[in-house]
C-alpha cells in the first residue's frame, strides 16, 4: 500500500504533467558532474551504423581486387588527391578534407549484439554469442561511463541517446550494450525518441496554464509539506526524488527549447533531409551547441523492423540497398551535419566517429554466420572495416591504418574497440583508467582497458 508521503510525492509529479514512463526515460538526468572530468567544453558525437555497413563497398574499395571481392561500385576520386570512395558518396567525398578514414577497426565477434556490445562499451564480449539482447552482466556503455563520470552543463545531463535503443524486431529485450549495465541501471543516458525523425518532448514541454512559476510553487508547497513529515524513507523513494528534482532542473532550464528541432528554419531541416537519421543528426548539433558532452545517434531508417537485412545489414541485395537507401540518407545528412558544425565553429572541439558493430565479408556471398546470406548479399566481418572520425583536434584528409588486398585484415595499424572508446573518454576529459565498482562481479574495473589512438591529429 502507498504512504502517505509516496502519494505526495507521487500526486506531486503527475502536477507537471510527467508520466511514470515520462521520469524513467529521463532518469539518467539523476548523474551529477564528476571530478573525474578534467576539463570542460570537449563533446562527441558517436553515430552508430547499426548493422554494419560494407567497408568495401564505401570507404575502402578494392578497385584491382577480382570482381566477386571488389563488388559492382565504382570508386570516386575525393577532395583529396589519392582517398578514394565510392561512387554513390558525391558530397561524402567532398567532405574528405575535413575526416579521417580509420580504415583498422578490427575484433573478433561476428554476432550483432556481443558486436555492438563492444563497440558500445570498448570490452570484449563477456560471454558466447548465443543472444542479441542485453542482459544484467553487460559492461557498460560509452554513454554511461560518460553519465556517470562526464561534466553536466546546466540543466542537462552529460550523456544522451536519440532517437531509439537498437533492438530487433521479435525479441523482448534492447540489444546487448546499450546501458550502464554491471555499472548500474541508474547511470543510463537521457533517451529523447523520436517517431520518423518526429521527437516527442512528453513532458518537458510546458503548457499554457501551467507556466513554470506554477510549477514552481507546487514544488515548494511539496517540498513544505515533505519537511513536516518523519515517516521513514525507503531507497527508492529516495532515488525517485533525486530523479525529480532532475527533471524539475531539465524544466527550469527550458530543456524543451534545446530538443525542439521545429526552432530551425526550413531550410536548415530541409538541407539535413527528413530521414530519421538526418533529423536525428541536426538534434545532435543543437545538444552540442548546448553544452552535452556526448550524442549517440543510433542509425533508423524504414528497414529497422526488418529481422533479416536491419538497417546496414545487406545479407541479401547489398549493392541495391546501398545504391537506392542507405547511401543516399547518408550521403545527404553526414556531410551536411559536418559542414555545419564546422561553419558554426563547434568542429575543433567536437569529435564526430561514425561506425558500425563490423564491416562485411570481402568475398560477395561469402557464408561466415548468417544463413540468410544470399549471393547477392555480404556476410559479417568483423576482422577489418572503417570508422569515420572528424573534429576535435583530429587531422582531417587522411587515411589511418590500412587492410590486405582484399580488404579482409588489417595490414598496418590496428585498432580495437577499446582504443576508441579510450579515445573518446580521453577527448572528452575522463580518465580511461578510472575505475568503477562491478556489481556482477564485484570487483573494481577500468572504464577501458584500450590506449587512445595517437597519430590522428
Amino acid at each position: 500500500m502507498l504512504t502517505r508521503r509516496r502519494s505526495l510525492q507521487i500526486g506531486g509529479i503527475s502536477l507537471l504533467g510527467l508520466t511514470w514512463p515520462d521520469l524513467f526515460r529521463l532518469r539518467a538526468a539523476t548523474a551529477a558532474a564528476s571530478p573525474a572530468a578534467r576539463h570542460r567544453g570537449n563533446s562527441c558525437v558517436f553515430v552508430f551504423m547499426f548493422g554494419g555497413p560494407s567497408h568495401i563497398d564505401l570507404w575502402d574499395m578494392k578497385p584491382k581486387a577480382p570482381a566477386e571481392i571488389r563488388g559492382e561500385f565504382q570508386s570516386v576520386a575525393t577532395a583529396i588527391p589519392g582517398i578514394d570512395v565510392c561512387e554513390h558518396l558525391p558530397r561524402f567525398a567532398q567532405t574528405i578534407d575535413k575526416l579521417c578514414l580509420v580504415r583498422s577497426m578490427t575484433h573478433r565477434m561476428n554476432v550483432h549484439g556481443p558486436a555492438c556490445s563492444e563497440i558500445f562499451s570498448g570490452r570484449e564480449y563477456f560471454g558466447p554469442p548465443v543472444t542479441d539482447q542485453a542482459r544484467p552482466e553487460d559492461w557498460p556503455s560509452l554513454s554511461a561511463m560518460t553519465m556517470r563520470y562526464g561534466p553536466a552543463p546546466r540543466g542537462l545531463p552529460p550523456s544522451v541517446v536519440l532517437p531509439w535503443y537498437l533492438q530487433f524486431p521479435g525479441q523482448s529485450l534492447r540489444i546487448a550494450g546499450q546501458s550502464g549495465g554491471r555499472m548500474g541501471e541508474q547511470h543510463n543516458a537521457m533517451l529523447l525518441e523520436a517517431d520518423a525523425g518526429r521527437f516527442r518532448l512528453g513532458g518537458l514541454a510546458l503548457t499554457d496554464d501551467v507556466p513554470w512559476q506554477r510549477v514552481s510553487n507546487r514544488r515548494e508547497l511539496l517540498g513544505t509539506i515533505e519537511s513536516q513529515t518523519r515517516l521513514p524513507v525507503a531507497a527508492r523513494v529516495e532515488e525517485f526524488k533525486r530523479q525529480s528534482a532532475r527533471v524539475y532542473s531539465l524544466l527550469e532550464n527550458r530543456v524543451y527549447d534545446v530538443v525542439d528541432v521545429d526552432r530551425e528554419t526550413p531550410a536548415v531541416r530541409q538541407s539535413y533531409g527528413e530521414s530519421a537519421v538526418g533529423q536525428s543528426l541536426l538534434m545532435a548539433r543543437r545538444l552540442v551547441e548546448a553544452g552535452v558532452p556526448l550524442v549517440t545517434v543510433n542509425w533508423e531508417d524504414e528497414t529497422k523492423t526488418d529481422g533479416v537485412n536491419t538497417c546496414w545489414d545487406t545479407h541479401q541485395q547489398n549493392f541495391p540497398k546501398l545504391k537506392t537507401l542507405l547511401c543516399p540518407i547518408f550521403d545527404r545528412a553526414f556531410p551536411t551535419f559536418i559542414n555545419d558544425l564546422d561553419e558554426r565553429g563547434l568542429l575543433e572541439t567536437t569529435l564526430v566517429v561514425a561506425v558500425g558493430e563490423f564491416g562485411r565479408t570481402p568475398r560477395i556471398g561469402q557464408f561466415t554466420q548468417s544463413a540468410n546470406t544470399k549471393a547477392g548479399g555480404r556476410d559479417h566481418w568483423p576482422h577489418a572495416f572503417t570508422a569515420l572520425v572528424a573534429g576535435g583536434g583530429v587531422r582531417g584528409g587522411q587515411v589511418y591504418g590500412a587492410t590486405t588486398p582484399t580488404g579482409g585484415y588489417v595490414a598496418d595499424q590496428p585498432v580495437t574497440p577499446a582504443d576508441l572508446t579510450a579515445t573518446i573518454l580521453q577527448h572528452l576529459g575522463i580518465d580511461p583508467s578510472l575505475e568503477y565498482h562491478d556489481d556482477f562481479q564485484h570487483l573494481r574495473q577500468r572504464l577501458s582497458e584500450g590506449t587512445p589512438v595517437a597519430g590522428l591529429s
